[in-house]
């Protein structure tokens, strides 16, 4: 039997892939007080923790995006704890929290970020009791953010399609926080931090669209879609001429 309360955002989430071509569908993510009853906690071990106390599920948060695709689960603010980046962004931590941590000091002792930068980046203003990730169709309720991993032909068309899009750079995980908090759509190139822990392919990127925009976003991007579809087939029959 259909669950008739997931079905709009699941066939809204399909009518984004299709016109996307997507390889990987897209995610929902969830910020919530407590875990939903109704979905499974995310069940891989904790980490031995670090020096520093630094333990987690996962190496990173963004971690969780390349598992959400196979079904959804719940994350615990403990369950990030392994990257302060990360915990930062998703509002699991404040800068004071996560100062004193290594992976903190080994950024800045690189050069990779400067104090300044860091106390711009976004963040989640609300700290979260939970963060659910999983499939569109299966989010509890309505997603906060959904997120596409996308090349770089997919965001040229999400850019003639949503005027403003975002261009972020590092780090790749506070597209979600801009996405949440100031309803804008968001992209990142990537960052080599996430690039390392997630194995995302090198011509990915990442795109945040606040669940409340999946409606007018997906029209969007199937009207652009079809007129680039309808252009490169005439540029491709011009091209013809010199072959």
């Amino acid at each position: 039997m259909t669950d008739t309360s997931t079905q709009p955002w699941r066939d809204l989430a399909d009518a984004l892939a299709r016109a996307l071509h997507l390889a990987v569908p897209p995610i929902a993510i969830s910020f919530s007080d407590a875990p939903p009853s109704d979905v499974p906690a995310f069940a891989a071990p904790m980490s031995e923790p670090t020096p520093d106390g630094r333990s987690g599920r996962v190496p990173a948060g963004c971690v969780f995006w390349v598992k959400a695709p196979h079904g959804a689960f719940t994350t615990r603010p403990e369950d990030h704890g392994n990257c302060s980046v990360g915990r930062y962004t998703h509002g699991l931590a404040s800068l004071e929290e996560v100062a004193g941590h290594s992976d903190v000091a080994t950024l800045l002792d690189s050069g990779w970020v400067t104090p300044d930068a860091v106390q711009r980046i976004p963040q989640v203003s609300q700290r979260p009791g939970a963060v659910t990730y999983g499939p569109v169709g299966e989010a509890p309720g309505a997603p906060d953010v959904v997120l596409v991993r996308v090349n770089g032909r997919q965001l040229m068309v999400l850019a003639d399609a949503v005027p403003g899009l975002r261009i972020e750079g590092k780090p790749q995980c506070h597209i979600v926080a801009v996405a949440k908090e100031h309803g804008e759509v968001a992209a990142s190139v990537g960052c080599a931090l996430s690039r390392a822990r997630t194995g995302m392919r090198p011509d990915e990127m990442t795109c945040a669209i606040p669940g409340t925009r999946l409606a007018e976003v997906v029209e969007a991007v199937e009207r652009t879609a079809a007129v680039d579809t309808a252009v490169a087939r005439y540029a491709a029959d011009d091209a013809r001429r010199f072959a």
